[in-house]
């Protein structure tokens, strides 16, 4: 059954956790899905949820479910604000959507402590620094 499906490779799609602000403890952060490629996509699915240890006890978040109708081509959306009191979590987000009626779908998973200060670089397509995972 498994070897009946075709397992396209995603590519041209990105999620990035980006920050607004000039002052650190300030900054309010959101996370953007970036579509790069030149076709636009249909029915995007995105869950988000975050899990880890915290003293040593498994700890999970909210899963939280996002619906565009449809991403235009070299663009950004934004899918929702994120909590820095997170960001010592794996933050998943699993994203799925139609091209031309085929199905694509990856999953995105920002690890702990990956999003800091020294993990931000410069993000064209939002004009913002964040951290970009593709």
């Amino acid at each position: 059954m498994k070897k009946d499906i075709d397992f396209t490779p995603v590519e041209g799609v990105a999620v990035a956790i980006a920050a607004t602000g000039e002052i650190p403890a300030e900054r309010t952060w959101n996370v953007y899905f970036i579509n790069n490629n030149s076709v636009p996509l249909d029915n995007v699915m995105i869950t988000s949820k975050g899990y880890g240890l915290l003293d040593g006890e498994e700890v999970k978040t909210s899963v939280l479910r996002h619906m565009f109708e449809q991403v235009a081509p070299k663009s950004p959306v934004q899918v929702e604000l994120i909590d820095p009191s997170v960001f010592h979590l794996n933050n998943e987000y699993w994203v799925s959507y139609y091209i031309d009626g085929k199905i694509y779908d990856k999953r995105f998973v920002f690890v702990p402590d990956s999003i800091t200060e020294a993990n931000l670089i410069e993000i064209s397509m939002l004009q913002m620094q964040g951290v970009l995972h593709s």
